[in-house]
């Protein structure tokens, strides 16, 4: 048997227990952690209560209530022209005259026929007068004095003839003066003085009535039918179509300054859109609306209700519906599906989904996860006056404006 050395046997297992150290020391930086990462800081707010009031938008053309093709009812040359390009007229002012004499010598023709019939009617009375005389003492026969009484009706029918072609005549006379039908602003002149023109053919020029003025737009059937459901259920301000306000702002207007009220709503829709006509009245003293002129009308689409408000920004939008996050109680967020509204003095509106006391993350949303804990920032919401109008989201009011501290 050989013995071994001691040192020899000592050796493998020291170099076992060095190559444990290691390994050991390796396993214990592998299962050293990464430390968590810190709660994301939001802003939190409780929502806005408000009383709101919707408004339906929508997008229309002003147009005269009265517009006329102001035609001579004479032919003849046209002598001179009573107005400048663009003026305001009113009416029975005269706007052009016609070479009246032609219609001058007319007249004085026929007044003398109406003359020489008077004499003849005169003078078929009288025949006729002692024609009955001699009757009755049997000096003319019956059938003379037949003759004399056919004699008086006809001389009558000439002077009533005559006296209706003389009205005729003086009518004619009159309307070589072409008056303003109507108030309103005028167009140029479409004829220079000199030129022949027709009568109820030659288009001399036009005039638009302005004040009142209409505002013309049409709507779709699905707001059409929220209207009717609503005055059904009564819970429409007003069924009658004569008591809807509306508001109008221009197109370089940042608030909804024209006032007026609804007048007419056709009674069809149009079958190739599915739209139907409607159209207001808007006082315009100053003249500063004309007709072709666009704008955006707004009509009241509901009545006084209460609604909680919370910034735009807040909603996030997942895949066909909107969502907000909302803090618990236990610091963690959670999405909350809502039912959105309008805007209303800068906030928009949310019908269903939340609560009053919900902390909604109005700021940091980027940041927030759902079921995540955050370092909350507590915020406030406020009302913005004169606040932006859009659309709605969905086929609701597409804005509203607001009525008051919610009860």
């Amino acid at each position: 048997m050989i013995a071994v050395p001691p040192h020899k046997v000592r050796r493998p297992a020291a170099a076992l227990v060095g190559a444990a150290l290691i390994a050991g020391a390796l396993w214990g930086c592998g299962a050293k952690s990464t430390p968590p990462a810190p709660a994301p800081t939001v802003t939190v707010a409780t929502p806005l209560p408000m009383n709101v009031i919707d408004w339906d938008d929508y997008v229309g053309q002003f147009t005269a209530i009265d517009s006329v093709d102001v035609r001579p009812r004479v032919t003849g040359y046209l002598l001179a022209v009573g107005f400048k390009d663009g003026d305001l007229v009113i009416k029975g002012q005269t706007l052009f005259t016609i070479d009246p004499r032609p219609y001058q010598a007319a007249a004085a023709q026929t007044a003398g026929q109406v003359a020489r019939a008077a004499a003849t009617l005169v003078n078929a009375r009288g025949e006729l007068a002692r024609g009955r005389t001699l009757l009755a003492a049997r000096a003319i026969s019956q059938q003379s004095f037949d003759l004399l009484v056919a004699g008086e009706r006809q001389a009558a029918a000439d002077a009533q003839s005559a006296r209706g072609a003389a009205r005729a005549a003086n009518l004619n006379l009159g309307f070589t003066k072409v008056i303003a039908p109507i108030s309103g602003r005028i167009s140029d002149r479409r004829v220079a003085p000199g030129n022949l023109v027709t009568a109820d053919v030659t288009v001399l020029t036009n005039i638009v009535s302005l004040d009142p003025i209409r505002f013309a737009f049409t709507g779709s059937e699905a707001l059409y039918l929220k209207y009717q459901r609503e005055n059904q259920a009564g819970t429409r301000l007003s069924s009658r179509v004569m008591a809807n306000p509306v508001e109008i702002r221009l197109q370089d207007e940042p608030t909804w300054r024209w006032k007026g009220h609804m007048d007419f709503v056709d009674n069809a829709l149009d079958t190739g859109s599915g739209t139907i006509r409607g159209r207001a009245v808007i006082a315009n003293p100053d003249h500063f609306l004309t007709p072709g002129m666009f704008g955006h009308l707004r009509l009241l689409g509901s009545g006084s209700y209460s609604a909680l408000l919370i910034p735009d920004a807040a909603v996030v939008t997942d895949q066909e519906r909107q969502i907000v996050y909302v803090v618990g109680a236990d610091g963690l967020t959670r999405m909350q599906p809502v039912e959105l509204g309008p805007l209303a003095n800068g906030l928009r509106v949310v019908r269903k989904g939340l609560k009053s006391g919900d902390w909604v993350i109005i700021e940091g949303v980027q940041r927030a996860q759902a079921g995540r804990a955050v370092k909350i920032v507590r915020g406030r919401i406020a009302a913005t006056p004169d606040g932006p109008s859009q659309p709605a989201v969905g086929p609701v009011a597409s804005t509203a404006t607001a009525a008051g501290p919610a009860r």
